[in-house]
């Protein structure tokens, strides 16, 4: 079983900076190798953002929607998950979920479909 909670969600103003955190808490690593960022707006379907794959090399892939903006991490001693949002732009705003464990070697693909386990939401808010 996994429970993530994700934080570090608000409103700034465009060009403004965020950092989401997901704690997860699992009763085995392997549930935690793979986890990734999704995002969903108003009327849109979710989207993938970020993935971070312990068992690849390179270990995080990056949306192209997103590229050179957004950085994934993860913190292995703290089972935590961060996004840094910079250069944030008004299309950024949605819902930010946390997900975890996809099929081996499917982490990078950021299908929602894909993932087993997910968070609440945080809500970032971007104005211009």
């Amino acid at each position: 079983q996994v429970r993530l909670a994700e934080s570090g969600g608000g409103s700034v103003q465009a060009g403004g900076s965020l950092r989401l955190s997901c704690v997860a808490s699992a009763s085995e690593d392997f549930y935690t190798a793979c986890m990734a960022w999704f995002r969903q707006a108003p009327g849109k379907e979710r989207e993938g953002v970020a993935s971070f794959d312990k068992e690849t090399q390179p270990r995080a892939t990056v949306a192209d929607s997103v590229q050179g903006r957004f950085t994934i991490s993860k913190d292995n001693e703290k089972n935590t998950l961060y996004l840094q949002l910079n250069s944030l732009k008004p299309e950024d705003t949605g819902v930010y979920y946390c997900a975890a464990l996809a099929p081996r070697g499917r982490c990078h693909i950021l299908s929602p479909d894909l993932f087993e386990y997910w968070g609440q939401g945080t809500q970032v808010t971007v104005s211009s």
